[in-house]
């Protein structure tokens, strides 16, 4: 059986068994060699990235500018995935923004309306995105994503949902649709009753872990078998608990894909060594475009395509975003907020322009 990777390598690129490439990244050599073979793939998956992380510190090529609407975003997105799994990774983050609108699911509102990067809308109003926003933005994300992962055949791809509630509202609104078949999942059995109020009493790791474990669920979450690539939608720490048990069971000849996990929340603090090295190690950011924290840095975003650096970009009132600074790592609070003061504005663009208070701008 051919690993994802190899499937999709073939689909889109080569269509060969086997194809070694030399992949020059911070002047170091790297040979990787893409076979057929799921052992082969995950052995030198693990030679790339031990050599990756011995070069981390050494500054890459520019980072490009951050897209400028829905469109771009989605294709440069896909351009960053094939490169990882040209890469050989089988683990993969990609963060979109807060309630993006990638215009997958027809609206219901009167008129026409354009796909929106970010949400807000076009208008003057901008209201927080509600928690529907939300899930259909990490449920068109997921779409996408299942539509790309297709080559690897329907059976094979597995969509999963935090809740049974978010897994049938999938089911039902990809319904019919012949690019978005593959196996809708979630990790939870049961979703919560409408209208019902779930405790928001604080729970440590060790509680989630019980209550993945309890035994009035049918049992741990498992992927159904035969499964290559899991797309994960929008993961909190209780879901992580179960990923990472899923991802050691699995093993590296199945992709894992997480949506929106926003796994830079959490500091590099996870629940165990093994969830550290996980979610922080082996999980590259492959695609990332968020806000950048508002407080240290007012108005900009971080921005990464692999394999390039970590961008952090501005926006002035006139032309497109520009980037001010660069990083071959994630940048934190505190990197962003010595950039941010660091910044040199030409005296024109600081009369003209005024501040973002409202990343929807970005993409208008």
């Amino acid at each position: 059986n051919s690993s994802p990777c190899d499937l999709l390598i073939n689909e889109y690129f080569f269509h060969a068994t086997m194809v070694s490439k030399l992949f020059v990244r911070a002047g170091v050599a790297v040979a990787c060699v893409i076979t057929a073979s799921p052992v082969q793939a995950a052995f030198s998956n693990r030679i790339f990235q031990r050599t990756r992380r011995s070069v981390g510190a050494v500054a890459l090529a520019a980072a490009p500018p951050p897209p400028r609407d829905v469109k771009e975003a989605v294709s440069r997105c896909r351009e960053a995935v094939q490169a990882a799994l040209t890469s050989q990774l089988s683990r993969m983050e990609v963060e979109m923004p807060v309630g993006a609108k990638f215009g997958v699911e027809k609206e219901k509102s009167v008129g026409k309306r354009k796909g929106n990067l970010l949400s807000g809308g076009d208008g003057p109003v901008k209201e927080a995105p509600t928690k529907d926003t939300l899930d259909a933005s990490d449920r068109e994300l997921c779409r996408l994503f299942v539509e790309m992962f297709q080559p690897v055949g329907e059976e094979n791809i597995a969509a999963v949902f935090n809740d049974g509630a978010a897994a049938d509202a999938a089911r039902k609104k990809w319904k019919g649709d012949s690019t978005a078949y593959c196996n809708v999942v979630s990790i939870s059995g049961r979703g919560a009753a409408p209208g019902s109020k779930k405790n928001k009493k604080s729970m440590g790791f060790a509680a989630k872990m019980a209550a993945e474990m309890d035994s009035s669920t049918s049992g741990p979450f498992s992927l159904p078998p035969g499964t290559e690539v899991a797309l994960f939608v929008a993961p909190g720490p209780k879901e992580l608990v179960a990923i990472e048990r899923v991802c050691s069971e699995v093993g590296m000849g199945c992709c894992a894909v997480l949506l929106n996990a926003r796994l830079g929340k959490y500091d590099g603090k996870f629940a165990s060594v093994a969830a550290t090295d996980l979610f922080a190690g082996e999980f590259e950011p492959v695609f990332h475009l968020a806000a950048a924290p508002q407080g240290d840095a007012p108005g900009c975003l971080v921005y990464r395509q692999f394999p390039e650096e970590w961008a952090l970009a501005r926006k002035p009132k006139v032309g497109p975003p520009k980037v001010f600074a660069t990083s071959p790592n994630r940048f934190n609070g505190e990197q962003c907020r010595e950039a941010y003061e660091e910044m040199e504005v030409p005296e024109l663009e600081e009369r003209v322009e005024g501040f973002i208070d409202n990343l929807a701008g970005w993409f208008k």
